[in-house]
């Protein structure tokens, strides 16, 4: 499985943690340490699998762009012809 899979996993059991805990809430009553204890916790590992989610999708490596192949021909000198030399000044010119 990958990285992403094995979170979202993680999520789906998180999410019935979560809705377990809110039925207990119910039965129980949320006045109790005990309760509270449990409810804190289940939202402590919702945020801490959302980090780690941020964590995976800022290390993945990145997709390589496509590599663009470029010909050893000499390319058609009419190309350059009204161009001048950039960084260098005009033909007809001197450099200062």
């Amino acid at each position: 499985m990958s990285v992403n899979d094995d979170l979202t996993s993680v999520q789906r059991c998180l999410d019935d943690l979560h809705r377990s805990v809110s039925r207990l809430e119910q039965q129980l009553g949320t006045g109790g340490l005990d309760i509270r204890r449990v409810r804190t916790d289940c939202d402590h590992l919702r945020e801490s699998v959302a980090l780690l989610r941020t964590a995976a999708a800022a290390s993945a490596p990145q997709k390589r762009p496509d590599l663009v192949t470029i010909p050893d021909t000499p390319y058609d000198d009419s190309l350059w012809i009204d161009t001048d030399d950039e960084g260098l000044g005009a033909r007809d010119r001197h450099a200062p």
